[in-house]
């Protein structure tokens, strides 16, 4: 089995060789192309995406209230209509 200095030697080697080959080159290429199709994609981090579900659970929520009262609000509005026309 090879021992880890002899494992980190044979990575440092290979990085080595790849910085200084084209393939350096393709690999910053690579990353800079698919940073380009992410974006114009318009994908947003797991992170602005949990954010986002927050604000709408309680944009949810706050709606449902504001339901609520209109509900309620309509009833008494009723009612008095109903009071105003049995005087």
């Amino acid at each position: 089995m090879l021992s880890a200095e002899k494992l980190s030697e044979i990575s440092n080697k290979i990085k080595e060789v790849v910085s200084g080959s084209p393939l350096g080159d393709v690999e910053k290429n690579m990353h800079a192309l698919l940073k380009s199709v992410f974006t114009k994609m318009e994908l947003v981090s797991r992170e602005e995406f949990d954010v986002q579900a927050e604000v709408l659970v309680n944009t949810r929520q706050k709606l449902e209230q504001l339901e609520a009262k209109l509900v309620a609000l309509e009833a008494l509005i009723q009612a008095n209509q109903v009071a105003e026309q049995g005087k």
